[in-house]
């Protein structure tokens, strides 16, 4: 067994991290938009679309705008979108941060094991809108951000109850950053491991018990990514490999060759998903099939319903809460997801929100919900977050089960068509949604991405 002395000082480990973290320096460094696929640009134009969508419905919710207020933001080049307010780069990102996850809506990679987007996404877009950026160069940035934020995740095996927001990710936004400001191989490199040793210890816990503190460590990635950024392009950072003790030695395991695996043959935007209900991913394929047996169970009544017996892998197994006290609380818990899927026809934010949140049918339902582990399901991880659910009653059982939730790559995939509609049908106007796919389709060939981005703080 290895000592913890032993794990802290193990030099091979640090030495393989520093390795890759350089050879991902100098691909992140070389990057040019044209270099990127046609149909990996169209996949992040998407990605994008979304981000900015979903950041606008968070933005929208009362909590939000309150917080904008109280934050009394001082005037500067970056948009918070949706609020007329433009600000500082790390205010803009550290807000847009917590809109864009608030109402677990932000799109998310089930190999890197969470929301690469979201992790660098906003502090990229800020940072263009100050340094007025060409078009090409910002959208290399954001695929940059994506694709390094991803491959952290791949190599990074958190502890058990750990969360994944502002750790694995804190490296994407270095990146992102570090390309829009046109540093060396070098300077980038040190600007991705110094992200990297800059990772929030959030537990899970905080998620499932509904504390907002979780949204706040994508808001601290995004900064942290921009900091770390800065520090290079002052020559104060350097590149020691501490990602092997930070993401390794101290919050799990760290396989460093995964950050440069397959560099720009592999591209992992492409493997991503989009959600079109506002809950945990891990709820996703629950809701899913029940769903799907809704119209039968409708039938007989859902007070016929004697027991719900979710099955599902280990990674969200956890989820098995029946009871909640806030909103986050709820989008973290498949029995209040199932309930609510059942009785609403759907999880849009709407379900929990206000009232919706003590509905009594979905708490007496949530409350028969059982949920539960199966090997068969962990064996296909990661390719396959399956659930299966079988549902008991007095006219006889029902079964159904789905191999990943709609939305993702590998099932159902969402196009333009179907992410303009969801967008369309979460803020419940088309015009925004056209401005967005107006912006996303004019920047990767704008001579100047301020003036795109600007719009977005008025939508």
């Amino acid at each position: 067994m290895i000592t913890r002395d032993e794990e802290i000082t193990d030099t091979s480990a640090q030495q393989a991290a520093r390795e890759h973290t350089e050879q991902l320096g100098a691909w992140v460094a070389g990057l040019r938009w044209s270099d990127v696929p046609t149909r990996v640009q169209d996949r992040l134009g998407l990605v994008l679309l979304d981000t900015l969508g979903v950041c606008l419905v968070g933005a929208r919710q009362p909590e939000h705008r309150r917080l904008v207020e109280v934050w009394r933001p001082v005037p500067g080049p970056a948009p918070i979108v949706g609020t007329s307010v433009c600000t500082a780069p790390e205010t803009a990102a550290w807000v847009n941060a917590l809109a864009l996850v608030r109402l677990e809506l932000d799109e998310g990679n089930k190999y890197a094991r969470g929301h690469p987007a979201a992790h660098g996404f906003p502090v990229v877009l800020a940072l263009a809108a100050e340094l007025r950026a060409p078009g090409p160069v910002t959208m290399a940035a954001l695929a940059a951000a994506y694709e390094v934020s991803s491959r952290f995740g791949r190599a990074t095996q958190l502890r058990a109850g750990t969360h994944p927001h502002g750790n694995w990710g804190v490296p994407g936004a270095a990146a992102g950053c570090a390309r829009l400001l046109g540093l060396t191989a070098q300077q980038t490199a040190a600007a991705i491991d110094t992200g990297a040793g800059n990772p929030v210890a959030g537990h899970f816990a905080s998620a499932l018990d509904g504390n907002p503190v979780r949204d706040t460590w994508i808001g601290a990635s995004n900064v942290s990514g921009l900091a770390a950024a800065r520090l290079a392009a002052a020559g104060l950072a350097r590149n020691t490999g501490t990602a092997a003790f930070s993401l390794g030695a101290l919050l799990g395991e760290f396989h460093a060759a995964e950050v440069s695996t397959a560099l720009g043959e592999r591209w992992d935007v492409e493997l991503g998903y989009f959600k079109r209900h506002a809950s945990c991913s891990f709820t996703h394929p629950a809701a899913d099939a029940v769903l799907a047996l809704r119209p039968r169970l409708l039938t007989d009544g859902l007070d016929e319903i004697e027991e719900i017996v979710v099955e599902t892998h280990s990674l969200g197994a956890g989820l098995a809460r029946t009871s909640w006290d806030a909103r986050l609380g709820a989008l973290f818990s498949i029995p209040f997801v199932v309930a609510a899927a059942l009785v609403h026809g759907h999880v849009r934010p709407s379900v929990s929100e206000g009232a919706a949140l003590d509905d009594p049918q979905v708490r007496a339902l949530a409350a028969r919900v059982v949920v539960r582990a199966a090997p068969d399901l962990d064996a296909r991880l990661p390719a396959e977050r399956a659930a299966r659910i079988t549902v008991r009653r007095p006219a006889g059982n029902l079964v159904a089960e789905v191999p990943n939730p709609v939305g993702d790559s590998a099932h159902h995939p969402f196009g333009l068509a179907e992410l303009t509609a969801l967008l369309t049908d979460l803020l419940g106007d088309a015009g925004p949604v056209e401005v967005l796919t107006e912006t996303v389709t004019a920047l990767p060939t704008a001579s100047d991405a301020s003036a795109l981005l600007t719009r977005l703080a008025h939508l």
